[in-house]
């Protein structure tokens, strides 16, 4: 099987490269290549080049973003470049490189420009399992990473019909099961509480957040297939009531204590209180934050001491809400997911969702942090631009909100670029 995998690789290499062909050699017109890497725009201090029909890249710039291992060994101007299943090797003014220990020719040999290693992208790219494109109006090369292992979580709300999270989960209608999409999504937020200003918890709310009846199945069918599910707590800052709730140390101890009591059939909780902060400044702000702050970390402990976990479900630092202290919070819980979302325009800008994944990191180690992905304000397109932020920070995975609002096409491109673990 290796054998004919190398045989592929190097028909693929020798055949004729449509994808890159250009009428003339690149030194004459370098500077307006683009490349992007799922969606996203590759800096480079060096510009690509196309040299006899073939696009050379900075080989560091994409290793980066692709986290591959990648060595230069100045001694031979060797490249060596390295993931968990494929090894290649490339040297400067050579036309021949070896995929695996298998010598393949190259149309076109790597070589140094302006103090920087220039490879052939093509053969980069795809013997390290990208599919690469070329787009000749705009001058751009489209790159899509590799599927990657990560987890999925996936929001489970009540709804019915096309929009039920139990038929998008299972496949089946309830209470009927099979594995369906679980395989995929490992772990479920069941959104079935809310809190009052006094720290009661509510398993029904004046914002559609309920409990719904059978909801034991629910658990019976994710027991049943290794999906682990975690209580899902919302509650809103409307009329301040969240801020009430926070302040007054009597309502936040009965909603720890309330929260436990119920927690014992999860494996863990999931915060989702939002709201706080908005039009917020100063001292009044830092109140804010130091009151949330306290009120986590006092769940936190507790919840530890049961054997339970706890998410947080945060808006983006650069929302409008700044009443998350990130710094704190990301010592006081065990995961994160950011609401890079409802930025209000859809499908949500990239540079935003950037700009949220950059600040969080800023303050909470990757691993920890879990991109938020709203559906209804993304496509089929910019779906894997989404994924591929996630993969490219090398976050802990992707939160689905929600389950019900997944369409087959987007079940298939999950499946593109997530590998299941």
């Amino acid at each position: 099987m290796k054998k004919l995998i190398v045989l592929l690789i190097t028909l693929l290499l020798l055949l004729p490269n449509i994808v890159f062909a250009a009428e003339t050699d690149s030194a004459n017109n370098n500077g307006d290549i683009q490349i992007l890497l799922d969606g996203l725009p590759l800096k480079f201090d060096v510009p690509p080049i196309i040299k006899e029909g073939r696009t050379l890249v900075p080989f560091r710039v994409i290793a980066e973003n692709l986290h591959i291992n990648v060595h230069w060994d100045s001694a031979t101007q060797t490249i060596i470049g390295k993931t968990e299943t494929s090894s290649l090797q490339l040297q400067i003014a050579y036309q021949t490189a070896f995929v695996n220990g298998q010598a393949v020719l190259l149309d076109v040999p790597p070589e140094i420009r302006d103090g920087r290693t220039l490879i052939p992208l093509r053969f980069f790219s795809e013997n390290l399992g990208c599919i690469v494109d070329w787009n000749q109006s705009e001058q751009t090369v489209i790159i899509t990473s590799p599927p990657q292992k990560m987890p999925v979580s996936g929001f489970y709300a009540l709804g019915g019909g096309s929009s039920s999270s139990w038929v998008n989960l299972f496949q089946k209608n309830f209470p009927e099961t099979e594995r369906g999409n679980t395989d995929l999504v490992r772990k479920i937020a069941l959104g079935w509480y809310s809190l009052d200003e006094s720290g009661t918890l509510l398993t029904e709310s004046t914002t559609g957040w309920q409990r719904p009846s059978g909801w034991e199945k629910v658990l019976e069918a994710a027991a049943k297939y290794d999906v682990t599910t975690e209580m899902l707590i919302h509650m809103t800052d409307k009329n301040a009531a969240l801020s009430r709730l926070i302040a007054d140390p009597i309502s936040t101890n009965r909603a720890v204590k309330e929260i436990l009591a119920e927690a014992s059939s999860y494996k863990g909780v999931n915060l989702d209180l939002e709201g706080l902060g908005w039009n917020e400044y100063g001292e009044t702000l830092e109140l804010t934050r130091t009151n949330f702050t306290h009120f986590v970390s006092t769940l936190y402990n507790e919840l530890a001491k049961q054997g339970l976990t706890l998410t947080l479900t945060l808006h983006a630092p650069n929302s409008a809400y700044p009443g998350y202290d990130y710094l704190q919070l990301g010592q006081n819980c065990d995961e994160i997911i950011i609401m890079a979302y409802d930025y209000g325009i859809k499908p949500e800008p990239p540079e935003l969702v950037l700009e949220a994944v950059e600040m969080a990191i800023s303050f909470v180690p990757a691993e920890k942090l879990v991109l938020g992905i709203s559906l209804p304000s993304e496509t089929v397109t910019s779906l894997p631009t989404k994924i591929g932020i996630a993969k490219r920070y090398q976050l802990k995975g992707i939160a689905l909100w929600r389950l019900g609002l997944v369409s087959k096409e987007m079940w298939q491109t999950l499946r593109q670029n997530i590998k299941i673990k």
